[in-house]
């Protein structure tokens, strides 16, 4: 597992952006690329936009798999993922829409709507690098703590904490659906590169669990640890609980120019 441990918010979506675009580019033929929702990859976003408007990365061909959607939302609903992926993705980096892909929410047999996504995926050949934020539970894609590492893409039930956390996209926590379809520990860990993203103190100890804590279900996000090519991207204050903080900073430092990417 790399750790980067970058000096403010912005610089996190411009590293964790040029750690996508190297794994981007050197994919023979159009990239797959893994896309989270929520407030961390927002940065990254804007980097990678910014590095697609200078033309300096090429994505009008890429496919591109969300982690998740929520379930009970009507379709179009502008706090549905793939209204959110649409407005913070699809357009910014110049996607082609039709290879743009969310887990469905909204299917009549949600039963079967898992098995499906991983068809998609499988059929464009598996993700070459996954962007991951991460809940202050420890959750990556809406795996609750205790859920399976080794689950697939499913129904989940969200954690209160969850709902609460992302009750300000909405007018009430009422209104946050309490189910969702997202992909599994196991789907993720599947991806040839993951690069996770966090800031704040708020995602402190959630980070100081899945770096250097024990890989447990308690702290979904621990399962990286298994993944071979796992990059964490993070600002100051959300590296504020690592034991090994300044071990993160030397070792960045120096890297030899052929491991660098930003």
């Amino acid at each position: 597992m790399e750790v980067v441990i970058c000096p403010s918010e912005s610089a996190v979506g411009e590293v964790a952006a040029a750690k996508i675009a190297q794994v981007a580019q050197a994919v023979p033929g159009a990239p797959v690329l893994g896309v989270a929702t929520g407030s961390s990859p927002l940065g990254v976003y804007r980097a990678l936009a910014e590095l697609v408007a200078a033309g300096r990365l090429q994505l009008g061909e890429a496919h591109v798999f969300a982690l998740d959607e929520y379930v009970g939302l009507p379709p179009g609903h502008p706090e549905s993922y793939d209204e959110v992926i649409r407005r913070t993705v699809t357009e910014p980096l110049g996607l082609n829409p039709a290879r743009v892909h969310v887990p469905n929410g909204f299917a009549d047999d949600l039963s079967t709507a898992g098995a499906a996504y991983e068809d998609a995926i499988s059929a464009a050949g598996g993700v070459d690098v996954q962007l991951l934020g991460v809940g202050a539970n420890g959750h990556v894609g809406f795996n609750e703590p205790t859920s399976s590492l080794g689950s697939r893409t499913r129904v989940k039930t969200l954690a209160r904490k969850t709902r609460e956390d992302n009750a300000r996209f909405f007018d009430s926590l009422d209104q946050v659906p309490m189910h969702c379809v997202t992909q599994g520990l196991g789907t993720i860990m599947d991806a040839r590169h993951v690069v996770l993203v966090a800031q704040g103190a708020g995602k402190a100890e959630a980070i100081a669990a899945i770096v250097e804590g024990p890989v447990t279900a308690l702290w979904p996000g621990s399962v990286l640890q298994f993944h071979p090519r796992a990059t964490i991207v993070i600002d100051e204050p959300a590296a504020s609980r690592l034991k090994l903080a300044d071990y993160y900073r030397e070792t960045d430092a120096a890297k030899p120019d052929w491991q660098r990417f930003a």
